[in-house]
């Protein structure tokens, strides 16, 4: 059942050409949306669980199910790792009688990701590590303000820092995200090819149910330095 994923198919074969212009517009503009109170209750359940466990930050967003969660706390025993999700759906699903008991140094929360962000940074959270695995690539061109780094929050999601790693099945995205990156920040972070074998650890279930479809995965992966800004 894993090897049916249909590749990204899109009549977008570079960078969009608007991209700098959202970029641009989101770092000079702070984005004003209220931060929704089922979101705050999440961050506030998430905050009490990090302050209780201690240890370096490591932030899964977009978890899904939370096989990345799982994988990136035993991968790190020593850190706090918080998986973030808007599906209840995915939450839910309990893998526990297939991947084992959930660790106890992690954490899956059901919160809408542009206000977490937001909160993460308002409380000066500042995560060692900041995944974001294999996101809805929004491949048609008038979907390009859907895309993470097009989006009004992208600032917040920099500003928090740490290691930022990026996967995706989707080239141009991983090369869209690079170039907001370096409008950002002035980095020029590397687009590279994952290689993996069959016998590779698939830090999540898309990641092995893309490799076994045979896509091409691509990965950017980049130390951020916090940025002042003042985005409520």
């Amino acid at each position: 059942m894993f090897a049916n994923s249909t590749p990204v198919h899109s009549t977008q074969s570079g960078l969009h050409p608007d991209l700098t212009f959202h970029v641009q517009r989101a770092l000079d503009h702070q984005w004003q949306r209220p931060i929704a109170e089922h979101t705050r209750a999440a961050f506030d359940t998430a905050q009490q669980f990090y302050q209780a466990h201690g240890g370096p930050l490591i932030l899964d967003a977009g978890c899904g199910t939370g096989h990345s969660t799982r994988q990136l706390a035993r991968c790190y025993p020593r850190a706090c790792v918080l998986g973030i999700d808007r599906s209840a759906d995915r939450l839910s699903r309990n893998h526990d009688r297939t991947l084992g008991a959930f660790p106890d140094n992690a954490l899956r929360v059901r919160a809408d990701l542009v206000d977490f962000w937001r909160l993460a940074h308002l409380a000066g959270w500042q995560p060692v590590r900041h995944f974001v695995l294999y996101p809805n690539p929004y491949p048609k061109a008038s979907q390009l303000k859907r895309r993470w780094h097009a989006h009004p929050v992208f600032p917040v999601m920099v500003a928090l820092g740490g290691v930022l790693t990026l996967r995706s099945n989707w080239q141009v995205y991983v090369d869209e995200f690079a170039c907001a990156i370096n409008l950002a920040t002035g980095q020029k972070p590397p687009v590279e090819a994952l290689s993996l074998t069959p016998e590779s650890d698939f830090i999540s279930a898309f990641e092995r149910k893309y490799f076994d479809s045979g896509h091409a995965l691509w990965q950017l992966e980049c130390a951020l330095t916090s940025m002042d800004i003042d985005y409520a």
